[in-house]
């Protein structure tokens, strides 16, 4: 028989048949994204490293490559340069900058709610409240100076008198009990109490007011105008996969993560894990509602205004133009979340 002149139903079966032993990935082409993180690979990313290991990236038609970031890398510049798709910022003062130097990048989904930046004190100087900090010595690096403790400063009446240079070496704080040191939720605690034999006092800044968002996804004005459902596939498979970090079997991450990053350890891992549940980092206040990468006006407004305040931020600047809400508070993965 002629070819040309199959049977329709035929055609469609053999059709069939050929799409049914072919790979998946044959059948539909994935779209290729470029994803660079700012820092070695860590339980902190953990729900990107989750969304490409279990396949919730392809799920969502995504060939997704992590770039792992380091001391001597800027994957946002790669990010502004077009070599990477998206990018994963540290907090929002880094977005009212882009806009105040007409980067052209914007935040599309804030993952962390709360940034885990703490003040680590002895047990012994018996530290219970954020103004409890003011008599002691403050071990404080540069970038924490030109930042957060310029709202100390203006909302809370701490004096740079205290402070010394923090080298992201806990000994001189070990040493000093009357001393306080800057850190992170999830790692300087371990840290020290592996160093020092003592578990350390935490004061969360993030619950005393300093309402940055932290663990941006960040991505190019233009992408956004372009390619508006590839953003939104990439936003949603990475909140997919923060909720598979926090709440399923996050094996598959932690597995990738010790690969390129051979001096993270599980018990690191399950540390860091048990803080940001502990402490709400990842879920917690409109994320309740609006699911893990929530953002809100009213929340960004609260601290670009602070921020203003505190003279680390210009005035004049059109905040509105460093973040979108379009890709998020669309309940994405609530359901993953446990009832209990």
């Amino acid at each position: 028989m002629n070819p040309a002149i199959l049977p329709r139903e035929l055609i469609a079966g053999l059709v069939a048949v050929v799409m049914a032993i072919l790979p998946a990935g044959a059948q539909t082409a994935l779209d290729k994204v470029s994803f660079g993180t700012n820092w070695v690979a860590e339980a902190e990313h953990g729900g990107f490293f989750q969304a490409l290991a279990d396949g919730t990236y392809r799920n969502y038609g995504l060939d997704v490559t992590i770039v792992p970031g380091g001391p001597n890398d800027n994957n946002r510049m790669l990010l502004i340069a077009g070599k990477l798709d998206f990018f994963m910022s540290a907090n929002t003062l880094m977005s009212f900058d882009a806009v105040a130097n007409n980067v052209p990048v914007v935040t599309v989904a804030a993952i962390f709610q709360k940034d885990p930046q703490v003040f680590l004190t002895h047990p012994d100087s018996k530290i219970a409240k954020l103004e409890d900090l003011k008599p002691l010595t403050l071990f404080v690096s540069k970038e924490g100076i030109s930042s957060y403790f310029q709202w100390l400063k203006s909302e809370y009446g701490f004096s740079e008198e205290k402070v010394r240079p923090y080298t992201f070496n806990p000994q001189p704080f070990i040493a000093d009990k009357q001393s306080a040191m800057q850190g992170y939720v999830t790692s300087e605690p371990f840290a020290v109490e592996k160093a020092a034999g003592f578990k350390p006092g935490i004061i969360l800044l993030a619950d005393y007011g300093f309402n940055t968002y932290s663990t941006l996804i960040e991505t190019r004005r233009e992408i956004i105008d372009k390619k508006p459902d590839l953003v939104q596939r990439f936003v949603d498979a990475s909140i997919v996969g923060w909720y598979n970090y926090l709440y399923g079997d996050n094996a598959p991450a932690n597995a990738m993560i010790k690969k390129l990053n051979p001096e993270m350890t599980d018990e690191l891992l399950a540390y860091s894990l048990g803080k940001m549940k502990e402490y709400g980092i990842v879920d917690s206040g409109d994320t309740q509602r609006d699911g893990i990468g929530a953002m809100t006006d009213a929340r960004a407004a609260s601290f670009f205004e602070k921020m203003v305040r505190a003279g680390v931020v210009r005035a004049d600047i059109d905040f509105r133009k460093a973040y979108t809400l379009r890709f998020v508070n669309k309940g994405v993965g609530l359901d993953r979340r446990p009832k209990n």
